[in-house]
């Protein structure tokens, strides 16, 4: 019978566990977090010192009742979720559920799963944390204080389904920021002059023209480089300076999270949240065959670059027996954390170093085998010896001027035997473009001072400065970083966050905002300075880390924030400005009234400025400038639409075709007086069920009744292809709202009989009586 209960979150980390522990522990997973904050309310007092009322979350029942069961005949509960703020409210919560004073509770803590580590967290229980259970129930009412208050501002004055929230508002500004940057940036002409040489041994080689008479030269148009170039026609070449000297290029540390997403995104081009779900799985534990699961990394949420001596030990071991002993510094290498960084944890690198990622390919699928290479080649590499690399730099002077060619020899190759950290010179904002390749790539010959090399051509080049570069996920992690904006467990969240709010998009060039995304930032900016500020959202980073420290209290965090935000809350109620729709310029094609941009479930659109008279919508894209392109309709109407001779049923005018958003159908040219509308579903072929069309693009099936235990439903004929349903009777009357291409049968006390937009976004409702029910 066992002796103990072991609890986790996660039921991978759980078998993991139960294979090591055997019948001396049952070891059970939580799932996750059993408690929140309820959905549908707020859920903190905030007059009574902000207390949150914490719910059992929607489905944990089972799980809950299945720990309870376990629990009520064992006395000590070891709770070991993972070992940071998150895992430390997991732990909490369950010890509440739990809450008997039969039971003993233990915090463990697993930074990694291998049979020695697991071992020495369960010889040394801590007692459960308090300090950082606050911290994280500080960041959670805060979240929700701002969540729950702004984003109903938001449904009032924008469009309903929208939400902000602390932290992914100030990522979304970072985006806007710069975006208007690249908005304002007016490019500047410059031009590079390249003497092409060649010396008494080759390589032939370049040199870049850098000064005149001493003094540094810049180029900036086409006339005054042909006046150089004039100017050194004839001229003599002459080594006038050679100037060597060694450089060392030292290794990188092992990763933090944010330096491994950096890395999965330039290296392998995964996504943070893949490359988190990925590394989840590797600490988490593999299932290595004779050995059962184990974990081949350590925790994978952390900002501490502190490797345990035992580890550091191997991994020396490993270089000295694998590379040799020049490649094995004297010292092993010891790396800074940053300050705020949590130095119970260690770096991310593998469980075991001889654990190499040829002897894991069998056990590991392509995207984890490439994840997991990517972290032991750069712990392995952040032991090793500095790479060497012996660095000439030559003046050629030429008449009054100065040419410099720079390159290098690697001496001694070091730790980039094995890993270099992808280039990123792409990532950040230059002024210029960089018309000469990295002194790295450059070799040049033997050269010698008072040498005369000879001229093969000059090359002028011209060049334009560049904008600063859209942020990518890698450089807005590294820029949230910097500012101190977030931790480790909440970088791969804000990037999902904000692009499923369709605030951003993400493209090739990197993070664009929306109309939306803008038009949200900029209310928030006007109406919410503190929130949207940088360096604030930055101290109350810092003030959640106190805490977690025992430093500050959870209460007087939340006073001094709370205090000021809702004076910003009650003034944005009336100050900030309702947003139904953005200016286009541009002009509605069937009434000549302004196109505003409008959104909807899907995105942006475009809408007349004159609805209800005109319901005129078209999608659009944008150029790489942001330039609005209407995307074109088919002009010619379908054939059965050429000659239209049924007539409205209300008012007996001639239907006329009308293209919606989800394409084509009949209207009454009376609108609004008269909105009669009419679907087209065309012929039906022999032995087509009847219906309503499926309104999911592609599907082809139809609407048909269906019975439950709870009433009749409409359901797509093609179930379980496509899972479309209805709760009330759709008819094939497109919406002459938003153009959907059916409407619901309802029945309202208030209104009575009317037909309703099934589109939550939409909300239109017109009346129905017995000429309208076609």
């Amino acid at each position: 019978m066992p002796k103990s209960l072991l609890i986790v979150e996660s039921p991978a980390k759980a078998r993991t566990l139960q294979k090591y522990l055997g019948t001396d522990f049952t070891v059970r997973a939580s799932v996750g977090h059993v408690k929140d904050l309820p959905k549908k309310e707020l859920g903190v007092d905030v007059d009574a010192d902000f207390t949150p009322h914490y719910v059992v979350i929607e489905g944990k029942a089972k799980a809950i009742q299945e720990i309870k069961k376990e629990a009520a005949r064992l006395k000590d509960i070891y709770l070991a979720p993972d070992p940071d703020r998150e895992g430390e409210a997991i732990a909490w919560h369950i010890a509440e559920v739990l809450d008997d004073q039969k039971h003993t509770f233990h915090r463990v803590l697993f930074y990694e799963l291998t049979p020695q580590a697991i071992r020495a967290a369960l010889s040394a229980p801590v007692a459960l944390n308090r300090s950082r259970y606050e911290s994280q129930q500080a960041r959670r009412i805060l979240d929700r204080l701002v969540g729950y208050q702004i984003s109903p501002l938001l449904w009032e004055k924008v469009k309903r389904g929208l939400s902000a929230g602390r932290v992914q508002s100030v990522a979304l500004r970072l985006i806007c920021d710069r975006e208007r940057e690249i908005a304002a940036f007016v490019s500047q002409e410059y031009w590079s002059l390249a003497a092409h040489l060649r010396a008494s041994a080759p390589p032939a080689f370049q040199a870049a023209l850098v000064k005149y008479k001493g003094k540094k030269l810049e180029l900036t148009n086409a006339a005054q480089t042909q006046k150089v170039m004039g100017d050194l026609d004839g001229a003599v070449y002459t080594v006038a300076k050679v100037d060597q000297k060694e450089r060392q290029k030292r290794p990188l540390p092992p990763f933090i999270t944010s330096t491994m997403q950096q890395e999965a995104i330039r290296k392998l081009r995964f996504g943070a949240q893949k490359t988190m779900r990925l590394a989840q799985r590797l600490y988490e534990g593999i299932d290595l065959g004779p050995e059962g699961p184990v974990g081949l990394i350590t925790y994978m949420r952390t900002d501490s670059t502190r490797v345990n001596a035992q580890a550091v030990g191997a991994v020396r071991d490993f270089i000295a027996q694998g590379f040799g002993p020049d490649y094995l510094p004297a010292k092993a290498q010891v790396y800074k954390s940053r300050k705020t960084a949590q130095e119970a944890h260690e770096a991310i690198r593998p469980t075991d170093v001889l654990r190499t990622p040829e002897q894991m390919a069998a056990f590991l699928d392509k995207d984890e085998l490439a994840l997991y290479s990517l972290v032991w080649k750069r712990f392995v590499a952040s032991q090793m010896e500095a790479a060497r690399l012996l660095v000439t730099t030559a003046d050629i002077a030429a008449n009054e001027y100065i040419f410099r060619a720079t390159g290098s020899v690697v001496k001694f190759p070091g730790f980039t035997v094995l890993y270099e950290e992808s280039p990123n010179g792409a990532d950040k904002g230059k002024g210029k473009d960089s018309p000469a390749p990295a002194a790295e790539e450059v070799k040049l010959p033997n050269l010698q001072e008072g040498e005369v090399v000879k001229l093969l051509k000059l090359d002028p080049k011209q060049h334009f400065t560049q904008p600063p570069p859209r942020y990518t996920e890698a450089t807005l992690i590294k820029e949230l970083e910097k500012q101190g904006i977030g931790r480790p467990s909440t970088y791969a969240t804000i990037l999902g966050v904000i692009q499923d709010r369709l605030y951003v998009t993400k493209t090739k060039a990197g993070f664009r905002p929306s109309e939306l995304g803008m038009t949200i930032n900029d209310l928030l900016v006007a109406n919410f300075p503190e929130i949207m500020d940088i360096q604030f959202t930055a101290r109350l980073e810092e003030s959640l880390d106190d805490i977690a420290a025992g430093k500050a209290v959870r209460q007087e965090v939340l006073r001094n924030f709370y205090s000021s935000f809702v004076q910003h809350l009650d003034q944005a109620k009336s100050a900030m400005p309702r947003v139904k729709g953005l200016p286009t310029g541009l002009t509605c094609p069937e009434c000549g009234s302004e196109l505003l941009i409008k959104w909807g479930k899907n995105g942006e659109f475009l809408a007349c400025s004159a609805y209800p008279d005109c319901t005129f919508t078209q999608n659009f894209q944008r150029d790489e400038t942001g330039k609005i392109i209407p995307q074109v309709r088919e002009e010619t109407p379908p054939p059965e639409l050429e000659e239209i001779t049924a007539t409205c049923p209300k008012c007996q005018r001639t239907l006329v075709a009308k293209q919606g958003r989800f394409g084509p159908f009949l209207a009454c040219p009376g609108y609004p007086k008269c909105r009669y509308t009419q679907g087209l579903t065309g012929p039906k072929e022999g032995g087509q069920e009847e219906g309503v069309p499926c309104p999911v693009e592609g599907c082809g099936g139809v609407l048909l009744p269906r019975r439950s235990r709870r009433g009749v439903f409409y359901g797509c004929s093609r179930y379980p292809d496509c899972r479309y349903t209805l709760n009330y009777p759709p008819a094939a009357r497109p919406c002459p709202q938003c153009g959907f291409p059916l409407m619901v049968a309802k029945e309202s006390k208030r209104l009575g009989s009317i037909w309703a937009c099934p589109q939550k976004e939409c909300k239109h409702t017109e009346p129905r009586d017995e000429a309208s029910e076609t």
